[in-house]
């Protein structure tokens, strides 16, 4: 969990929140977009980029017996 708050910070920062001393974000500073990004905008690049599920297999069921 801490990594992904980590991330949600480094996107928010960087991508959709103008900076007074740049007048733009780092982002657009850096010339990696051309534009501020919205919610929206994070949250479809986060499906892109997203591995498609797979579907799972039948589980496998252990017989009755415990073991130690």
């Amino acid at each position: 969990m801490p990594n992904l708050l980590t991330t949600d910070n480094f996107v928010f920062y960087n991508f959709t929140r103008i900076h007074k001393t740049l007048r733009m974000s780092p982002a657009m500073a850096a010339g990696i977009t051309d534009r501020l990004w919205s919610l929206e905008d994070v949250i479809a690049k986060i499906d892109e980029l997203a591995p498609a599920l797979k579907v799972r297999g039948p589980y496998k069921k252990h017989g009755d017996e415990i073991s130690n």
